[in-house]
């Protein structure tokens, strides 16, 4: 099997989500000027990009480079010895920009891609929310952790390490932030809905405010 097809969806898939993550921070500078917080104003916020954002060109850049190079970088599992896992992998990651789309809808125009200590961003707990508080990173974590494995070479474990350990630093940031802002609210709809996965036992989702 050549593994250079499924390389190319997976690599069209990734600049899909991001380019559509640049339109939407472009779209959100127009309105308001703050482009989403996309360069976020917090010091840490801005040092964090600088680590983030060669992870995330990476994870964009490896299917690419393995599907139009002569000598695709190497990997170390040659997983076009194992098609099924292949097009599993590439199926996942496809899925992946469709459910972090549905978020991307319901957020609207409060979504935000970093932390502005002065915005008062609203509570959103309904719709995927209303199962994990965190629902784009956890789908981020699920297609980053594909892409490691479809096409596992040392540049894309680097960048899944540092995607992923990232994203629960800004998750835990971000809960901070929104419990500062909404206090028992948002500490009862912690209670109530856990960070990346669902809970066993979920009560009614707290009504946005």
């Amino acid at each position: 099997m050549n593994l250079r097809l499924p390389a190319l969806l997976i690599g069209i898939t990734l600049t899909m989500y991001w380019g559509r993550v640049l339109r939407m921070s472009y779209k959100a500078r127009q309105r308001s000027g703050h482009g989403a917080n996309l360069v976020p104003p917090e010091p840490l916020g801005r040092a964090l990009r600088l680590i983030w954002a060669p992870a995330i060109l990476t994870w964009i850049a490896q299917p690419w480079i393995i599907a139009l190079s002569h000598r695709p970088p190497w990997i170390f599992v040659p997983l076009y010895s194992f098609p099924f896992l292949l097009w599993c992998s590439t199926i996942i990651v496809a899925a992946g920009l469709a459910l972090t789309w549905i978020c991307w809808k319901k957020m609207g125009r409060t979504w935000r891609m970093g932390i502005d200590p002065s915005e008062m961003t609203p509570l959103i707990s309904t719709g995927p929310f209303a199962y994990v508080r965190h629902p784009i990173y956890s789908i981020s974590q699920t297609m980053m952790l594909v892409t490691v494995a479809a096409l596992p070479s040392p540049g894309m474990l680097a960048a899944g390490v540092v995607h992923i350990v990232l994203l629960h630093w800004e998750s835990r940031r971000e809960e901070m932030h929104l419990f500062r802002i909404h206090g028992q609210d948002y500490q009862r709809y912690c209670q109530r809905v856990g960070r990346f996965f669902p809970l066993r036992s979920r009560r009614q989702p707290l009504s946005v405010r």
